[in-house]
């Protein structure tokens, strides 16, 4: 008898129907065989299925059976069609009894027990069973909440491949989960790191707080010890919250790297991303047999923080100056073409020189000219040019370090920076960008105007620094940004000038 049930393959962050057909009492010895392009993971679903149906109590077919997961073109990859090929031969078999297979979108791992284990892509399954028309999806307990996400779809959570049996049959009623919210982000923890922890460096707190208002990428330039790394792992507590649209699109990318199956993302907040510098192209990039997310992905609509710039690799490096102009990365293995969005804000630090002491007042740099020369020619001028704010951050003297006068909190310093994003989303309204480090060409010449003696003045900085083109425009948007944070309509001339101050430190060092 043949029985046939929707599944999904997970193609990057989007799913894919995949027919499970399920045809037994063919004539042969009796053995199962497994069809479709599968890779191991699914090539072992037939062991794992028929243990969990053996120790569920139910009967394993006699003859010879044959599974296929149809389109036969399509790769499939991972243990997510263990339960509809459970219940793919309980209907084969006349043991289970339904009109509504055909009705549920079903993907879950099963244990040798028969107990359902979470899966990657839940949330990517449920708006596939949506656009379907699909009554409802079927999945694991531990991934169901995900997709509860979605508009449109009913979830039902199952523990075991009994329950998912005895549901579908009618001896039991499962209620579907009621659809989670994310308007709502949670309270932060009493310890979680605050701004108001770090003492001096107004400066780099400034250009911080530029960054994060526009959007800006952010080089951090200092002597070891100098504060960059606890500045970065601060910025998170001073960006707005994302909204229901972009947590899902960063839920999508998280759950299609499995990062959901463990709890290691936060509901409601946004991505923090610091690989090791020994990180290969492909795991900052993304890839695989099947092109998965790498580090930039799921930065985004967050941070992605590069500590040590120049001890990365430089093709590395290299991989980074598509992304951060077009917020999205194109990944082509030989399964197939994958688009991965990445729209993050690339925060990075580094020292002056390989000892770091370049310029310090307390301590002597040891550093040839040749080797200062080598160190900073790891980061490509390519690459600068795409980073809007160069800033130092000096040294932090111990009288600083000893003083009791309260900074500014994160939360202050995020009411500012929210201040200026409702600016800029009313201004971009009805278009894709969300932020000024995003304007194309045309809304740079829109918003961005200068009177006759500030473009004289961009002229001369541009002439005298040799800024590229590229560099020009990005003066102009942090100039928006500073302008917002302002509260001004126009751009004036301290705006500029601070704007055209965060563009002079690299040229500085580096030529």
């Amino acid at each position: 008898m043949l029985a046939t049930l929707t599944s999904a393959s997970l193609q990057g962050i989007f799913a894919e129907p995949v027919q499970v057909e399920v045809n037994t009492g063919e004539a042969g010895l009796p053995d199962i065989v497994l069809v479709g392009l599968p890779d191991t993971g699914v090539k072992e679903s037939k062991d794992r299925v028929t243990s969990a149906l053996g120790n569920s109590g139910f009967k394993m077919p006699r003859l010879r059976t044959t599974i296929n997961l149809a389109p036969g073109n399509l790769r499939k990859e991972g243990p997510m069609y263990d339960l509809p090929i459970a219940l793919g031969i309980l209907a084969a078999t006349e043991q289970l009894i339904s009109q509504a297979l055909g009705d549920y979108l079903i993907a879950g791992e099963l244990s040798l027990s028969g107990a359902t284990r979470p899966v990657r892509g839940a949330l990517a399954f449920a708006r596939l069973a949506r656009d379907l028309g699909k009554r409802a999806i079927l999945l694991p307990a531990a991934s169901a909440p995900e997709a509860a996400l979605v508009d449109g779809i009913e979830v039902f959570a199952v523990d075991s491949l009994d329950r998912a049996f005895r549901f579908l049959t009618g001896e039991i009623a499962l209620t579907p989960l009621p659809r989670t919210s994310t308007s709502t982000a949670p309270a932060a923890s009493p310890t979680e790191a605050d701004f108001s922890e770090i003492k001096g460096q107004a400066s780099l707190r400034r250009a911080v707080e530029v960054a994060v208002s526009g959007g800006h990428n952010l080089l951090m330039i200092g002597s070891p010890g100098g504060g960059k790394s606890m500045v970065a792992k601060r910025i998170p507590t001073i960006m707005p919250p994302p909204s229901s649209n972009e947590f899902l699109e960063i839920l999508s990318i998280h759950s299609a790297a499995g990062r959901t199956l463990n709890g290691e993302i936060h509901w409601a907040s946004r991505p923090f991303r610091a690989p090791h510098h020994t990180v290969s192209d492909v795991a900052l990039l993304g890839g695989g047999t099947i092109p998965g997310p790498g580090e930039i992905s799921l930065a985004h609509h967050g941070v992605l923080f590069l500590d040590e710039l120049p001890e990365f690799k430089r093709s590395a490096l290299e991989v980074l100056r598509q992304p951060l102009e077009d917020a999205s990365v194109s990944v082509s293995r030989s399964a197939g073409k994958v688009t991965f969005p990445c729209n993050f804000m690339l925060v990075a630090a580094m020292n002056p020189c390989p000892c770091g002491y370049l310029g310090d007042k307390a301590r002597e740099c040891r550093c040839t000219p040749a080797q200062i020369q080598r160190y900073r020619a790891k980061v490509s001028g390519p690459l600068l040019d795409r980073i809007d704010i160069h800033v130092e951050a000096p040294p932090v003297s111990v009288t600083e370090l000893r003083g009791t006068e309260p900074t500014e909190s994160s939360a202050a310093i995020r009411t500012r920076i929210e201040h200026s994003r409702s600016l800029q989303q009313a201004r971009f309204c009805g278009s894709t960008v969300l932020t000024n480090a995003r304007m194309s060409h045309r809304q740079i010449r829109e918003h961005c105007v200068l009177d006759a003696k500030l473009g004289d003045l961009l002229q001369q900085a541009m002439e005298r620094l040799r800024l590229s083109a590229r560099a020009y425009d990005r003066i102009l948007k942090v100039a928006r940004t500073i302008a917002d944070l302002a509260s001004t309509d126009r751009i004036q001339a301290p705006h500029l000038l601070e704007a055209i101050q965060y563009r002079s430190l690299d040229r500085n060092l580096f030529y």
